[in-house]
């Protein structure tokens, strides 16, 4: 099933006010101070702007993938989560800790994957394929998850499917087309895909990036699977968030080509401080540029907006995720079914091919 690209949902872009350093420290420490009253702790995600993942580690919370920002909040013992990203990691985090206030800048942060698949539409699709059993990236609606069997990330994603494959499961994978063909290619499961796609990784250009590589012909290419085939296909490494970060870490190259969310490099130039790091283009034949290399949602987190929603009331509805308690225990199960499968590879790789 194909629903074309609505970009009538993208947030319009604002002048920014650019705080002055002054401002800026004041601003933080007024932040600092908020989630010590609140009890609150920041996740962050790799795609939110640098200084927002910074704010994050100096106060004790966690920058990473949108599993382990989950992960992170069940385990942390603040009542207050403020999840900076984008809605559907707020739901996550919330279906784990439904004991805990989970509060984000904006509930009008979206995910061009979670909006082209519609729950209602997609369990549809479902119920037309029975037989299949059903797996959804964790850039999904809380109520898709619902319907789901299986709940994947991207960095497990090949493994889980190369599990059910060998039981002779065949699938129903939503709603990246790129990462599912990625995974069909890899494994040679039976899989039917939703067709949608990420407004960020869809844009890099194979011709361009082939191009920059010519003007760079040491440089390493790291691709995120979500990106078209063809760009696929001139990768060094395919990764997910996490661990495309860990191979620029380790590989040999100085001069490392990334086509992926452009905020990724705060956290790789920690990691790799003395590597050239280049964003993968995505100008070209047939390009929209309606990303460019970055989340238009995940820029609408910022600092302000972090201290804003700090000193809301904890009941306000702008800005605290809310999900019936039906659907979240729902989505729970194939939720902690991932957990279980990845807590399972770690004790023991070999369970997969």
């Amino acid at each position: 099933m194909l629903f074309k690209k609505n970009f009538s949902t993208l947030p319009i872009k604002k002048k920014v006010q650019v705080l002055t350093t002054k401002e800026n420290s004041t601003l933080v420490d007024k932040i600092k101070n908020q989630l010590l009253v609140r009890n609150a702790v920041i996740i962050a995600h790799y795609y939110t702007d640098p200084e927002i993942q910074a704010l994050a580690e100096m106060t004790g919370g966690c920058v990473s993938d949108s599993l382990e920002m989950a992960k992170f909040g069940s385990c942390y013992p603040a009542t207050t989560l403020l999840v900076a990203g984008v809605r559907f990691m707020g739901e996550t985090a919330k279906i784990l800790s439904p004991e805990k206030t989970v509060i984000m800048p904006t509930l009008k942060a979206e995910c061009s994957l979670d909006l082209g698949c519609p729950y209602e539409a997609f369990s549809s699709f479902c119920d037309e394929h029975p037989e299949r059993t059903v797996v959804v990236y964790a850039n999904t609606s809380a109520a898709v998850k619902s319907r789901a069997d299986w709940v994947v990330t991207s960095s497990i994603a090949v493994k889980l499917i190369y599990y059910l494959d060998s039981l002779g499961k065949k699938i129903i994978w939503a709603p990246d087309r790129n990462l599912g063909r990625y995974i069909k290619n890899k494994t040679g499961a039976d899989i039917l895909c939703w067709h949608s796609t990420c407004i960020v990784h869809d844009e890099f250009k194979t011709q361009a990036l082939k191009n920059m590589k010519k003007l760079y012909p040491d440089a390493a290419i790291l691709v995120h699977p979500e990106s078209p085939q063809q760009v696929v296909e001139l990768a060094d490494v395919v990764g997910s968030t996490s661990q495309l970060i860990n191979a620029a870490k380790n590989m040999l190259q100085n001069t490392i080509i990334v086509a992926t969310d452009r905020n990724i490099f705060y956290k790789m130039q920690q990691l790799c401080p003395d590597k050239q790091l280049l964003i993968a283009p995505t100008a070209g034949e047939g390009a929209t540029c309606h990303s460019c290399a970055s989340c238009p949602w995940m820029a609408m987190n910022n600092l302000k907006a972090i201290y804003e929603v700090l000193t809301k009331n904890s009941q306000n509805n702008n800005y605290q995720i809310q999900i019936d308690e039906i659907v979240r225990q729902k989505a729970l199960v194939p939720l902690n079914r991932m957990l279980s499968f990845a807590a399972s590879i770690d004790r023991n790789p070999k369970i997969v091919r």
